[in-house]
């Protein structure tokens, strides 16, 4: 058969093929470019952007556990206005897709980091990081909250007429109610899942492993969680643009995704094992479809064939 189609098509936002790499294990993209062709992925996303440059939590930050690792950087970048100067030139001559994820301490920051960013060449879509503590909330982690998740997407929407992602924390009683949400307050797409909040302990020096004593759990641990989720979610807003993430290492993990609804996926920790890896899924997906004799990535999308009505449950 010919060349399978791989384009994806998430709203207004067309990816070149469903691989996307994941915020926060991808950097800016441009240490990776020895290992990897920007302009060959579907699309990277960045580092989280904050309106001013943050510094991130003390060390240390990150460790290994059975089946992925617990990081706690703390959303550690160099902010909007150095990302725009110093990194987005060198992206844009690579051909690269580039998806700005962002976040603030208050809905102003995150307003104000969007209308930055919303504007410049180069920049294909935004995507909220809403799984960190608001500042003028008490500290309440604002995608765990319905109304307030609503309302940070309505605030921030007006603001860029570019395709607006919502990467949703899996930290919560039911995630079809926060994907509602997002989509009540004018998201484009939905991003799931984020890491689990999880907690290691030396037991040698009885301390956590982490400075931050909790971190984000990330890796192949993870990924029956995701893909549950991201079933549920396709499954209860039917047509709604989803990538899905959490633990994709090989060919077959991306196609499960696919099949359970997602129309993109981001690839994270495999980052760090293997930075070659977002090429090897895209030569992968490809050979998949070849040998399955499937003409368009699209056919695979929620494709999973299910025996009992109360598997979205």
């Amino acid at each position: 058969m010919s060349a399978p189609d791989l384009r994806v098509q998430l709203g207004s936002l067309q990816l070149r093929n469903p691989v996307v790499t994941a915020s926060g294990t991808f950097g800016y993209g441009l240490d990776f470019v020895d290992y990897v062709d920007l302009a060959r992925i579907g699309g990277l996303s960045t580092k989280g952007l904050s309106l001013h440059s943050h510094e991130g939590n003390p060390p240390p930050r990150i460790c290994e556990v059975d089946g992925g690792m617990l990081n706690a950087i703390g959303l550690q970048n160099i902010g909007a206005e150095a990302f725009v100067r110093d990194k987005l030139p060198r992206l844009r001559e690579l051909g690269a897709t580039v998806i700005a994820n962002v976040w603030g301490d208050s809905d102003e920051e995150y307003e104000a980091v969007v209308e930055r960013l919303g504007s410049e060449p180069g920049i294909a879509a935004i995507e909220l990081n809403v799984s960190c503590p608001n500042v003028t909330r008490g500290g309440m982690i604002v995608g765990n909250d319905p109304d307030a998740l609503t309302a940070l997407t309505k605030k921030v929407r007006i603001k860029t007429r570019l395709p607006l992602i919502v990467k949703l924390s899996p930290n919560v009683a039911d995630i079809r109610v926060t994907a509602k949400a997002a989509m009540d307050g004018g998201a484009d797409i939905l991003s799931l899942v984020n890491t689990f909040v999880g907690m290691a302990i030396d037991v040698h020096r009885r301390r956590p492993k982490i400075g931050f004593t909790t971190g984000g759990l990330s890796g192949p641990a993870i990924r029956p969680l995701a893909v549950r989720m991201v079933f549920q979610v396709a499954r209860a807003l039917p047509g709604v643009p989803i990538m899905g993430i959490g633990g994709i290492e090989r060919t077959e993990d991306a196609i499960e995704f696919l099949l359970a609804g997602a129309h993109a996926i981001q690839v994270g920790t495999a980052n760090f094992r293997d930075p070659a890896v977002s090429m090897k899924l895209v030569d992968g997906i490809e050979e998949f479809c070849r040998e399955k004799g499937v003409a368009k990535i699209g056919d695979l999308v929620g494709k999973v064939e299910v025996r009992h009505a109360g598997a979205a449950s």
